[in-house]
């Protein structure tokens, strides 16, 4: 059985999201994006009106909602916060070690790299927010005292642990986020 190609917009949507996380907003050219999603000029225009940006803002969600799902798939069957976090971080290092061990957050990649822009920065906030929320909800729902401050936590370690997975060249890094939460289950 073989599998049906993907709708050109959503072609474009996970090229952008791959091509801004390997090399940034400003890194990444329309023709080349263009070339590697297989999709002719006039259809960048046509899904997304203002170009780049459009797609940027696209892709930073799409991206997000992966996340969010990772989120939810590693907590929603987890006994525990700390084993739903084990879990998490577990498949966030696979992520990274599949990446190619350099790749960015495709949310900082896209929207903090790209133009000095409020609607990008608000974006940003958004989507950094639903992570948060996501963790907040697992927190409340196991019990934890302070669920925001513990999302945020959460929230802090995976985003400062694949940076320093970046420049350690090691997923050992976000394999042992874990351990740095306060134990509370």
């Amino acid at each position: 059985m073989t599998q049906r190609p993907l709708p050109t917009k959503d072609r474009l949507i996970r090229t952008a999201a791959q091509l801004f996380q390997r090399r940034g907003y400003h890194g990444v050219g329309l023709s080349e994006l263009l070339t590697e999603a297989e999709a002719p000029k006039g259809s960048l225009y046509h899904h997304f009106p203002n170009g780049k940006s459009d797609l940027a803002l696209a892709s930073a969600t799409w991206a997000s909602d992966e996340m969010l799902r990772l989120i939810a798939a590693s907590f929603e069957p987890a006994e525990s916060f700390h084993a739903g976090m084990q879990v998490l971080c577990g498949k966030v290092a696979k992520l990274f070690d599949k990446s190619g061990q350099w790749d960015g957050c495709p949310i900082s990649s896209t929207l903090f790299e790209g133009p000095d822009n409020a609607a990008f920065r608000a974006h940003a906030r958004h989507l950094f927010e639903g992570w948060i929320a996501e963790g907040a909800h697992h927190a409340r729902r196991f019990g934890l005292g302070d669920p925001q401050k513990t999302a945020e936590t959460m929230f802090i370690l995976l985003q400062g642990g694949w940076m320093l997975a970046r420049a350690r060249q090691s997923s050992d890094v976000l394999r042992r986020l874990p351990e740095m939460l306060p134990r509370v289950d």
